[in-house]
């Protein structure tokens, strides 16, 4: 993928210099749903749009019922589960009524994108990062289609170098190879790259199984994490850029010492 527009001038290769097993941070691979953006708020929103649109088209069953139906759904089929509308249709009526499947599937696009919206400074953190040549993934248990949508819908498509995607290895977090697929694609070494996600059982425990430094996000934390077992936490995006600052200050530093 070719360099964000916003690095356009800066693609030229820092020098890395190492000491005592340290290198210059030179990517950050990021977790797109809840680390980019508050992906399970903007589920919840869509979903109750839906719900009244269908409602309002003629379902006639309790507000609540319906809820807790499309919940269960999810549960068993997964988050990115397309067909949850006629899924609840075809199990509460016997048949899909397309004026109600119509109005529940316009009703959510819409609210999906008032809704999907990045984090504060989030924008602001990756223009830092990239001002100062440092290369920009995302690693997604995402379908392909539906990690470009939301990046799309973000309208961050053209920020990052690479973009990895559940379709793109077959496997989920934390399994170690779409961290690996990141790395490739990036011509990093694993010592030269960050993590940075919200869900420590899956980015934590996979980006630190290749040794990769891994940062917290809790703001998008959903579970009320105790223990991130990551390197780093932030509480806000832009304080990514200070732990950057800060990693390769003590680098180069180390280095014109020796």
């Amino acid at each position: 993928m070719a360099r964000s527009a916003w690095a356009a001038g800066s693609d030229h290769r820092p020098s890395n210099p190492r000491r005592a097993g340290r290198a210059l941070i030179r990517a950050i691979i990021f977790d797109l749903d809840n680390t980019l953006t508050d992906f399970m708020k903007m589920k919840a929103e869509a979903v109750n749009a839906a719900i009244d649109g269908m409602i309002d088209a003629g379902l006639r069953l309790p507000r609540e019922s319906v809820r807790a139906r499309i919940d269960a759904i999810y549960k068993e089929q997964g988050m990115e589960y397309q067909q949850v509308f006629d899924t609840l249709l075809e199990s509460e009526l016997g048949h899909i009524d397309p004026k109600i499947l119509a109005s529940g599937i316009v009703a959510y696009r819409k609210a999906r994108g008032s809704n999907l919206k990045p984090y504060p400074h989030v924008q602001m953190t990756l223009l830092e990062l990239a001002k100062r040549g440092i290369k920009l993934a995302v690693v997604s248990d995402a379908p392909r289609a539906q990690a470009w949508l939301r990046l799309c819908d973000l309208s961050l498509q053209h920020v990052f170098d690479v973009v990895v995607t559940h379709d793109d290895t077959g496997q989920y977090k934390p399994s170690p190879a779409p961290f690996r697929e990141a790395l490739r694609q990036l011509h990093v070494a694993v010592d030269e790259a960050l993590m940075v996600g919200d869900w420590p059982e899956r980015d934590m425990v996979g980006a630190k199984s290749l040794g990769i430094k891994t940062v917290f996000a809790r703001y998008g934390d959903t579970f009320g994490t105790q223990d991130s077992g990551a390197d780093f936490e932030i509480t806000d995006a832009l304080e990514l850029v200070a732990v950057v600052d800060r990693m390769n200050a003590a680098v180069t530093g180390a280095a014109g010492r020796s």
